[in-house]
C-alpha cells in the first residue's frame, strides 16, 4: 500500500509511516540506491528486513529526500545531508521516519505479552503509576518506546533504560507525556507522543517546549 499515515505534532516536524504489504520487487521499483545501500541489502538474509529497508527509502521520497541524502555516522545514527534531524524505526510490517529541525527519536513495537516479562529490566521510576494502569501491554510498550526513542536521540553508550531514562505518568487516551534523561550531568526533558497502529505502538520524542 502507499503511505499509511503522516503526523505533525509540532511545526517543522513530520512523521511518515508505511505499512509493508508490497513485494520486494515492487518496493525496489523507482528507487535509486547508493552503493552503500545496495551493499547493505545484499547482507540482509531476511526478506522482511529488505522490504523494510526499501520501504524506508519510499518514506524518504515522501518527505522530499532520496537515499543519497541519508548517511550514517560511525555510531550507526542516521543523518540527513541538509542538517535536519531524522530517526528511523522498523518493526515487522511497519516502518516510520521522523524528520525535524529539532533532535528526535522514534520507535515502533509490536504489542506482545513478552513486554511484561522483560518489564523489570526497564521499569524503575515508573513502577508506582504503571501498577495503577495494571501494567497493561499497551502502557508498558509506550514506556519502552519512549526510552528506546531517548536512546536513539541521545546516542551515548552507557545510557540505561532503567537507571537514566524516566517517563512521567500518562493516560493512554491523551497520547502524550513527558520523559527525561538524567545522565552524567545532563538533565534533558522531552515531549513524548504515542500512537496505536493496529496491533503496534509507536512513540516518538522531541525536546520539551518548556525544557
Amino acid at each position: 500500500m502507499p503511505l499509511y499515515k503522516t503526523l505533525t505534532n509540532r511545526e517543522n516536524t513530520n512523521v511518515y509511516i508505511w505499512k509493508i504489504t508490497e513485494s520486494e520487487a515492487w518496493l525496489r521499483t523507482g528507487l535509486e540506491l547508493s552503493e552503500n545501500s545496495i551493499n547493505r541489502l545484499f547482507t540482509m538474509s531476511s526478506e522482511l528486513h529488505r522490504r523494510g529497508f526499501l520501504s524506508i527509502r519510499h518514506l524518504l521520497r515522501e518527505a522530499g529526500y532520496t537515499d543519497q541524502h541519508l548517511y550514517y555516522s560511525i555510531d550507526g545514527k542516521p543523518h540527513l545531508n541538509d542538517g535536519r534531524n531524522i530517526s528511523i524505526t522498523h518493526s515487522y510490517e511497519f516502518t516510520a521516519i521522523i524528520i525535524s529541525d529539532a533532535p528526535v527519536g522514534i520507535d515502533i513495537e509490536k504489542l506482545r505479552d513478552k513486554i511484561k516479562r522483560i518489564a523489570p529490566k526497564f521499569i524503575g521510576y515508573e513502577q508506582d503509576f504503571i501498577s495503577e494502569l495494571d501494567e497493561s501491554i499497551d502502557s508498558l510498550t509506550v514506556i519502552w518506546g519512549a526510552k528506546e526513542s531517548m536512546y536513539k536521540l541521545y546516542g551515548t553508550k552507557g545510557l540505561g533504560f532503567k537507571a537514566h531514562c524516566y517517563v512521567e505518568p500518562f493516560e493512554m487516551e491523551i497520547r502524550h507525556t513527558i520523559a527525561r534523561i538524567v545522565y552524567e550531568g545532563d538533565n534533558l526533558k522531552f515531549d513524548v507522543y504515542f500512537q496505536p497502529l493496529e496491533n503496534f505502538m509507536m512513540a516518538y520524542i522531541l525536546p520539551a517546549h518548556n525544557a
